[in-house]
């Protein structure tokens, strides 16, 4: 597996890691033997690292990886994320970015994991009216504390990062980002490649629509997420099928599984890109690593361009709901 730094001064990490989120059972039911599973695939692929929040399952997420480690061993660099909060009375979520918050979640995240420190440690959304400037001296502090090797933000704009970055080094952004979603080209990229950060993708296969077997309306009814994203809905799915039939074609021309082809063309993007999938299926993931050791050329990619041009989706990436919470900024 080839590697690529996490920010401009950190560690060597497999080129691809692993998002945490669908053992939560986030697109579907998910055992904890089948997790076991994929983070033991993932070791003998040479994913070295591991990304989950407090709020994937309530905490559970991160209690399984804590029981898988205190199998193991400290097998993964972990990152993990805080600041999205529920109203206990009414289930309302927010944002809380303060310094009594972001403390509390990293204690009570590093003992759910067993471990005395994170390598990532993200605000998951920024709190829109704390300023970013105040956010990141706290994360600094934790760093200072030994509690984090590092910090970064999810789903914030390049101003918002600039920002950041002018108080203290920010090792990663993360953003959604693939060949269906490609704002991030749009600044985000530039900026990170600029700053030295990282920009950590996820869902670079599209929520699964840049595979060889993207969700049907069953799959989507059983995902409270995607049934209620545009891009899953009706007449949406249908014309995104149909849009991306042209790109799985290519990657079986080309003798490729469509989810390999997709995270070679991420990769191939920018040095500062480190793409997350997540899966519960040990045979995805293999195919998702297998894009890391791709060589694209440029007819290969003119050829990717021509099948998938930059707009072709059909639907927003979120619903209005969705969207709260993610700094827009193009």
């Amino acid at each position: 597996m080839k590697t690529r730094r996490l920010g401009k001064a950190g560690p060597e990490l497999s080129a691809i890691g692993l998002g945490a989120m669908n053992i939560s059972g986030f697109y579907g039911p998910a055992t904890e033997e089948e997790a076991f599973a994929l983070f033991d695939r993932a070791r003998e692929l040479g994913i070295d690292h591991l990304d989950t929040s407090n709020v994937y399952g309530m905490g559970h997420s991160e209690e399984v990886i804590g029981r898988y480690l205190a199998d193991r061993g400290p097998v993964f660099r972990l990152a993990t994320k805080a600041g999205i909060c529920r109203n206990a009375n009414t289930g309302a979520r927010y944002y809380d970015n303060s310094v009594a918050e972001l403390t509390s979640s990293i204690e009570a995240s590093l003992a759910r994991l067993g471990v005395d420190h994170v390598d990532l440690f993200y605000v998951h959304r920024r709190e829109a009216n704390r300023p970013i400037e105040e956010v990141t001296d706290t994360l600094a502090t934790l760093v200072r504390a030994g509690k984090i090797g590092a910090f970064g933000f999810s789903e914030i704009a390049p101003s918002s990062l600039r920002r950041a970055a002018a108080v203290h080094p920010v090792a990663a952004v993360q953003s959604e980002y693939s060949l269906g979603t490609r704002a991030p080209e749009l600044g985000l990229v530039q900026c990170c490649e600029t700053l030295g950060t990282s920009l950590v993708a996820f869902s670079p296969v599209g929520r699964g629509l840049l595979t060889d077997t993207p969700p049907d309306r069953a799959r989507v009814e059983a995902s409270a997420f995607l049934k209620e994203n545009p891009r899953f809905v009706e007449p949406n799915l249908g014309a995104n099928h149909a849009a991306t039939d042209r790109f799985r074609s290519l990657a079986s021309e080309m003798g490729l599984a469509t989810a390999t082809l997709a995270i070679a063309w991420l990769l191939h993007r920018s040095t500062s890109v480190i793409p997350i999938p997540g899966t519960r299926s040990t045979a995805h993931l293999e195919e998702v690593a297998k894009g890391a050791a791709i060589t694209l050329s440029t007819e290969d990619l003119d050829r990717i361009e021509e099948a998938l041009p930059v707009g072709w989706a059909h639907g927003d990436r979120y619903s209005e709901v969705q969207w709260r919470g993610p700094e827009r900024y193009c």
